[in-house]
């Protein structure tokens, strides 16, 4: 129930027309304010020296710096102001709780995105279940589910152009509904990270941050935190081999495409080929990935995260796993009688993953992406605070 400061406050911010901060949002914006008389975390991530550029945190400057943060724990071990002393700061919650909100906020459309952050991991499985489990049916129907005269052709069972039917429009969806959330984003956090426009070096400077994952380093090159006050570097590494993994595995698709569009090269190819090649080191590595940031998930700090999204994040983690699991299964078992079943099953799989990619940790890193390159242009403008001197107070 509000109190009464709480709808003076709202009806003021009415009048006034401004932007009512929800309860996390809010809460950001007071731990900021700590943040910013502090500074002692001023090199761990770019969240902090852009924090720095602020007097007021607005509900765009709020969403700017929650997509910037890495969630690496970093700022909570090292922070003299978290609990148990009274301000109870802590950052990385605090941010992860607005991520998460913003993944809703900006999602296309939004019913999608808010039925995702409720239920994503039952979302996901029950998504990739339903559909490989229509197209074994299908297989079944055929009478060709279980069948060792393909001899690794897997047009013998769904058509080229079938698959382009079934596919196409799921990835054009997600295509265009990533396109129309980060679009709504980097119009809203545009003007509040100085409106000035994206440059060539800015846009070097934040491709490179993204390919290394720089702020997963923690600030000094030994690494984040995770299940303590360690540091470790296990999840910039798992981050990585996700990353290229799913980017090897789009390499080979991509490949294979003008492979048959451009030069009328049909599949099924040898496996010394490139988009075999490619495809079975993206799988082992999207692979090895995940299984790392499954197993750190779980031994994650409470602390480091927000309880409500790991099912959304495991929702993520699990598609990829599965996916990579399932299609390396199927380069393996090409010549096999259960080449059908494999098939079908990883369809399924991939089809779901493209169907829920707008809405869950994908969506986080193309936010994410936005963000960095935001920060690249406003970092080369001049600090609207000028030089501010600053005094570091530590109590005992």
């Amino acid at each position: 129930m509000h109190t009464l400061d709480a709808l003076t406050q709202e009806a003021r911010a009415l009048g006034n027309g401004e932007v009512m901060l929800s309860a996390s949002e809010t809460e950001v914006a007071r731990q900021l304010q700590i943040c910013s008389a502090c500074r002692y975390c001023e090199g761990f991530c770019a969240m902090f020296p852009a924090m720095t550029r602020r007097l007021e945190f607005g509900k765009a400057d709020i969403h700017y710096l929650a997509n910037l943060c890495h969630n690496c724990g970093a700022c909570l071990h090292a922070c003299q102001y978290a609990s148990p002393h009274e301000f109870a700061v802590n950052v990385t919650q605090a941010m992860a709780q607005v991520r998460g909100q913003t993944y809703a906020d900006y999602a296309w459309p939004p019913t999608l995105g808010a039925l995702y952050k409720r239920n994503g991991l039952t979302l996901s499985l029950a998504l990739a279940a339903g559909l490989s489990l229509f197209l074994l049916l299908a297989l079944q129907l055929n009478g060709t589910l279980w069948s060792a005269q393909l001899q690794g052709n897997f047009y013998h069972l769904f058509p080229h152009n079938l698959l382009v039917a079934l596919f196409a429009p799921v990835f054009l969806f997600a295509t265009l509904a990533l396109a129309l959330g980060v679009r709504r984003f980097w119009q809203d956090i545009t003007p509040a990270t100085s409106g000035a426009t994206l440059t060539p070096p800015a846009a070097h400077e934040a491709t490179q941050d993204v390919l290394r994952l720089k702020y997963l380093d923690g600030g000094h090159g030994e690494g984040c935190n995770n299940e303590d006050d360690a540091f470790t570097l296990s999840r910039r590494r798992a981050h990585h081999l996700t990353f290229y993994g799913f980017m090897l595995c789009f390499a080979a698709t991509s490949l294979a495409t003008v492979y048959h569009y451009a030069f009328g090269w049909v599949a099924p190819y040898d496996l010394s080929s490139l988009p075999k090649v490619l495809g079975a080191a993206g799988g082992v590595s999207l692979l090895l990935g995940t299984a790392g940031l499954f197993k750190l998930h779980l031994q994650r700090h409470p602390l480091h995260g927000e309880a409500t999204q790991k099912l959304m994040d495991l929702g993520f983690i699990a598609l990829l796993f599965f996916a990579s699991l399932s299609g390396l299964a199927l380069w393996l078992c090409r010549d096999s009688a259960a080449l059908p079943a494999l098939l079908a099953i990883h369809l399924g799989i991939v089809m779901a993953l493209f169907t829920t990619l707008p809405y869950g940790k994908f969506a986080h890193g193309i936010f994410r992406i936005a963000a960095l390159l935001r920060f690249a242009v406003e970092k080369r403008q001049p600090n609207p605070l000028g030089k501010v001197c600053i005094t570091h107070e530590f109590v005992a």
